[in-house]
Parts: structure tokens; sequence; C-alpha cells
């Protein structure tokens, strides 16, 4: 359990935050600037709060009534940044002997061996920083973190300098931790993406303070958060578990309470829980259920409102058997197709529209 309840001024900025999470990855989302980094430092004690109270499976790292601050060695918590910050002169294998050597060895809960294996890096032991790719970087990084023994891993916008390829290979490796090490996880970032695909828990962050805070499907897709997320990227989150794949195709088909979509094909076992962001402008309306067309995913709905529009765009919320979607499309489209309330339409997604790369697996 992470608890916070926090008051934090940096120069002119103040972020006041409260929320108490037990989810295995709760996620800091917000634009840059928000706070986010702010709170973590909070929490690993590179900054003090002016008052409050932060507790790490129910050990008080910070209390400002009862006068605890413990420094940031005594935490026990795991930092890594967006930038590996690994140290250049020396080797791999050094920079995480120098994380293990933080923690005495009486204290050390971590199998050395099982982190050099569940992160790759047996066969880059020898090599020194400036030879690894940005991805290998952040894998040493990380591994130097866990060998300290944390109680919990914080990792502030670790894929932010990363291609695309390097960015799924870390995501990648970041749900084993998770699954093998069972190890409590503050992922912090401003990529939907990427919270959708790890955070079983999300809390919003917007000019020091708290938007909103609850399960990640459930704050992702809700339409008041449209500011803070960007309308090019609004849209609901599904979760699902896998129902079966097709290996001729490559596509893989998930069940959900109002019913099935087809994606490509996903990584995954028939029953795994998985979560996916389906976007409100990759998503059409129809008054029937079309014929001969290329999208593989109809599904029946229910209109529950038309929001507020914008110059030629409206946005429709969808109701799919207690499951939440989203579409926009012109207001033209809403006032030819006469939607109003409890009208039942046919929302049509394409499965290529759905990245299998953001795809999150419970």
């Amino acid at each position: 359990m992470l608890e916070v309840d926090v008051a934090v001024r940096r120069d002119d900025f103040r972020i006041e935050a409260a929320f108490a999470s037990d989810a295995p990855i709760v996620a800091f989302f917000g634009r840059s600037g928000s706070g986010k980094t702010t709170l973590v430092n909070a929490i690993a004690g590179i900054l003090k709060p002016e008052r409050g109270r932060i507790v790490i499976g129910g050990r008080v790292l910070f209390d400002s009534a009862n006068g605890v601050d413990l420094p940031p060695e005594h935490r026990r918590v795991g930092y890594v940044f967006q930038d590996a910050l690994l140290f250049p002169h020396m080797t791999v294998r050094a920079n995480l002997d120098y994380g293990e050597a933080l923690t005495p060895l009486a204290e050390r809960v971590i199998d050395r061996e099982r982190v050099l294996a569940l992160l790759g890096l047996q066969a880059l032991l020898e090599r020194r920083p400036t030879s690894l790719s940005g991805g290998e970087r952040q894998r040493v990084a990380i591994g130097r973190a866990l060998l300290t023994s944390p109680r919990v891993l914080l990792l502030d916008e670790p894929l932010a300098s990363l291609d695309g390829a390097r960015k799924a290979e870390i995501l990648a490796y970041i749900e084993i931790l998770r699954d093998e090490l069972r190890l409590p996880i503050v992922y912090v970032s401003h990529a939907l993406e990427e919270v959708t695909r790890l955070a079983d828990r999300v809390v919003v962050v917007s000019e020091g303070r708290v938007a909103a805070e609850g399960p990640a499907a459930e704050v992702l897709s809700r339409p008041e958060l449209g500011p803070l997320t960007g309308r090019f990227e609004g849209g609901a989150v599904i979760e699902a578990r896998v129902a079966s794949h097709d290996p001729r195709y490559e596509l893989t088909t998930l069940a959900f309470a109002g019913g099935q979509l087809v994606v490509p094909n996903l990584d995954a076992l028939p029953g795994e829980p998985v979560r996916v962001r389906i976007r409100a402008r990759d998503v059409s309306l129809a008054l029937e259920r079309p014929r001969g067309v290329s999208v593989q995913n109809v599904l029946p709905a229910t209109v529950r409102s038309l929001g507020a529009e914008f110059g030629a765009i409206v946005e429709v919320s969808l109701d799919m058997g207690g499951v939440p979607l989203r579409a926009r499309i012109t207001r033209k489209a809403a006032e030819e197709l006469g939607l109003a309330p409890g009208l039942q339409v046919h929302a049509l997604v394409k499965a290529v529209s759905i990245d299998r790369h953001s795809a999150g697996f419970a």
C-alpha cells in the first residue's frame, strides 16, 4: 500500500496531492510541468514536503506532524530517472555492484542472478555505458535500482528518450518485473499508450493537483479529462480477456462484457486479461449493421449523450452492455443519423486502429 497526502513547494510551484493505492503499478499521468516528478521526488526523499505524510507498506517515510523524515538512503526506494544516469567510467557489472552495495548484506532480498536473467543483462556485464543502446542503458539502470532491494520502484519517464522499438522492449521488461518480482511500481508518464498498457491505477496530475484517481480503465475513459489527454488522443479503455487466436491471419479475438474485439495478434494466452484503448477518432457509427465492409469490429451500442460541439466535430458517448465507448464524428453526420440519447446504433472499429503495442496485460 502506497499512501500519500502532501503539500510540496518548489520555487513558485506548489503541489497538493492525496491518494492511496495498493495496485501493482500506479501511474502518475499528466502533461509536462504538471507536478508528477515533484511528487515522485517527495516519495523518494529528494524533496521535503511542507506538510503531510508518506507511507509505503505500513512503513512511515515522512510524517510532518510527528517529525518523521527518513533520508533517501534509508527509504528503500529504487529510482530510475528519464536518463539512465549510469557511471560512464564503470562497466555494467560495476554499476550494478554500486547499486547492490547501497543496501546492507542482511537486508538484500533481491537475487542478483534473477535480476540479470529477467533483464537480459548477462551479455552486457563487461561493457561500458557509452557502448550500449538507449534501451540497454535503461535496463541496466532498472537493474541497478532493483539490486538496492527496494520496497517500491519509481520510474520517472523512463522511455522519454527512447525510440519506438526500444520503448516496446522496456515496457515488456517492466511487465516481467511486475509479474515475477511482485514489486510495487510507481510509473510516471505523459504518454497515454504507456499508461494504458502498464497501469492498474492512475493518478492524473494537473497544475499541482490530483485531477482524478482510480482504476486505469475507468479514469482513462472519462470524457471530462479531454483537456488533459488531448482531443486527438481521447477515447475509452476496455478491459477484456483473450478469447482465441487466428494464426492464419495473425489476429486475436478479445471478449468483454459488451461483445468481442478483433485486434492484431497479441502474445498472450487464452483467458489472459487485456486492456485496450480505442480512440474516439477511430470509431464510426451506423444505424444498421453494415454488410460488405472491411471493418472487423461492428459493435451494438446505445447512444448515452452527445457532447459539446467544437467546430464541425461532436463527441458521442456510447454504452455497450455497461462498457463505455466514445466516437468523434462530424456534426453533419450526427444530424443526418438523428443521433439522440437512447438510440440504438452500431459502432465500427478497424482492427488495425487498435495498437497492439499499447495493450495492457493485467
